[in-house]
């Protein structure tokens, strides 16, 4: 036994009656009825008794204890209560893991707050399933604090050659992450997952290493011959493509429109705004036949689901039905987005109508702000002849003999 201790190993481990045992020093062996075992200091502060527990036995042994009492004697000779500044201490790793957040959970918060502003549930499913494969087996579980420029390029670099667009798009979303973590005092410094003046100098330009993936689009000469075949489907399904060649609206614009977009006595489809890529509203003349496949739509409408070309209970068509469609007619050579294209280049080409005009039709943001004061004016009705007239070049066959091959062209 130590000097001035008055238990010893033994006598803690055997100890069984209930109360408090001195072991001199201030430092006593609480036993409670039920058997546990707990360590107490007492100590006079201000004239006053105090009682500090130091733990449980036996998670703290003797010499432990011992030593933990030691050290509160210490703060005692100096005024200091060391009740207090325990719990300061503890106030402190607390406030600390307040502030302590893993990536994933960042991630997470980030996404969760931007969902209203985004609302395109594609586009929140893409951030969710790149961080899901790449980020997370690498820095997921790690507190963003400590992320580095290393763990950045463990996450990017296995895929930057070989899945440039994607490792493009995750390097701007961790950076997002990352900043959002910065804003919240989450971490401090700069972003490592920066582009400019950092990665750009690791990393290969995205540019220069990755073949651009175009769209397959049909030439315009071929499209009646292949609305003729798309007709003769004759279903739900074909309608909603054709409707979509002839609107020329992109995929998820026309699978989703309701029929409280759509004015049939006007001939207008008003697109909202959270389903623009340019976020703006966007009206769309409809030709007559465009105007004929929504008439006949509403006359097999499904009550309890407002959307044009309904799918299951208050569903629309699932977001593959494009893909079902032209593997049907075994066109796999191109695609729904292609037609915009198509479109393009038949406007650019064959019609006099203004630039501006064929932008506008395609709702794409004009740069040029003159050009863009002039759209506000009196386009629509000039869009409205140029829809008609691509309804009908869509209606009208060409000879085989007179076709293009098929080529790709650049995502409108």
């Amino acid at each position: 036994m130590g000097r001035g201790f008055k238990l010893t190993q033994l006598q803690v481990e055997r100890l069984k009656a209930d109360g408090v045992h001195g072991d001199g020093a201030g430092l006593y062996l609480n036993v409670t009825k039920g058997g546990s075992k707990s360590w107490l200091y007492r100590y006079m502060l201000a004239g006053k008794a105090h009682w500090m527990g130091l733990g449980s036995y036996p998670d703290v042994p003797l010499a432990e204890a011992r030593e933990k009492s030691a050290d509160c004697r210490k703060l005692t000779r100096q005024g200091i209560d060391p009740l207090k500044e325990k719990r300061q201490a503890v106030s402190i790793i607390r406030a600390a893991l307040a502030k302590t957040i893993s990536f994933d959970d960042a991630a997470a918060q980030y996404i969760s707050a931007k969902e209203a502003e985004w609302k395109n549930a594609r586009h929140i499913e893409q951030w969710k399933g790149t961080l899901e494969t790449y980020a997370r087996p690498v820095i997921g579980n790690l507190d963003v604090s400590l992320i580095e420029t290393a763990h950045v390029m463990r996450v990017l670099q296995p895929i930057w050659e070989d899945k440039t667009e994607t490792a493009t798009r995750l390097r701007g979303r961790i950076e997002k992450i990352l900043d959002w973590a910065k804003v919240g005092e989450y971490r401090t410094g700069e972003n490592p997952a920066r582009w400019k003046g950092h990665l750009e100098h690791k990393l290969g330009k995205p540019s220069l290493i990755a073949t651009v993936e175009h769209h397959a689009a049909l030439p315009y000469g071929e499209i009646g011959s292949f609305i003729q075949q798309l007709r003769a489907l004759d279903d739900q399904a074909s309608r909603l493509l054709e409707f979509t060649i002839l609107t020329n609206s992109r995929s998820s614009e026309s699978r989703l429109a309701t029929w409280m977009e759509i004015n049939l006595d006007n001939a207008t489809w008003t697109i909202p705004a959270e389903r623009m890529k340019a976020k703006k509203e966007h009206l769309v003349p409809l030709s007559k036949r465009a105007v004929e496949i929504l008439v006949q739509q509403k006359a097999n409408k499904i009550e309890g689901n407002d959307f044009v070309f309904p799918g299951r209970r208050d569903k629309p068509l699932a977001r593959g039905v494009f893909d079902t469609v032209l593997g049907r007619m075994d066109r796999t050579d191109i695609t729904t987005h292609g037609f915009r294209s198509s479109f393009r280049d038949w406007a650019g080409e064959t019609t006099a109508y203004p630039r501006e005009v064929i932008e506008h039709a395609m709702a794409h943001q004009l740069k040029d702000k003159a050009e863009a004061a002039y759209a506000r004016g009196s386009l629509f009705d000039k869009r409205r002849r140029l829809m008609e007239d691509w309804a009908k070049h869509c209606d009208t066959a060409i000879s085989a003999a007179n076709v293009v091959p098929i080529r790709s062209n650049t995502a409108a």
